[in-house]
């Protein structure tokens, strides 16, 4: 059963000027294993953890470390939560997050589906 929605779009202009300007952002939004990665893909992660808070409802509490974007062994993305975000997912008896990114056109877009056992 569908627990929650969430959708999320970064100007990529806009952001590659705000990580520019603000060399420490990479360091305050996201974990150590994805810093390297090229601005486009890094506002792609930032949209899928914007699009994470809104398919959880909230953001209380939520820092930008405690959800990471990892492939897994196809190379699809899927989150690596810690502290607040993973404790609220499991209270929340969420079960699977499934997230879709893309980038094109000068936008970076992100879609998350958090799922829950219907017998919960």
């Amino acid at each position: 059963m569908i627990a929650g929605i969430g959708v999320d779009v970064v100007d990529l202009q806009r952001f590659t000027r705000a990580v520019e300007r603000t060399p420490r952002l990479r360091e305050r939004l996201f974990a150590e294993a994805e810093r390297a990665l090229p601005v486009h893909s890094l506002a792609a992660r930032f949209a899928a953890k914007e699009a994470l808070i809104k398919a959880l409802g909230g953001s209380e509490g939520v820092r930008w470390h405690d959800m990471e974007i990892v492939a897994d062994e196809e190379r699809n993305p899927g989150f690596l939560l810690h502290n607040v975000v993973e404790r609220d997912v499991r209270e929340r008896g969420i079960t699977r997050i499934h997230v879709s990114m893309s980038h094109d056109a000068g936008v970076a877009m992100a879609f998350v589906v958090t799922e829950k056992d219907e017998r919960a």
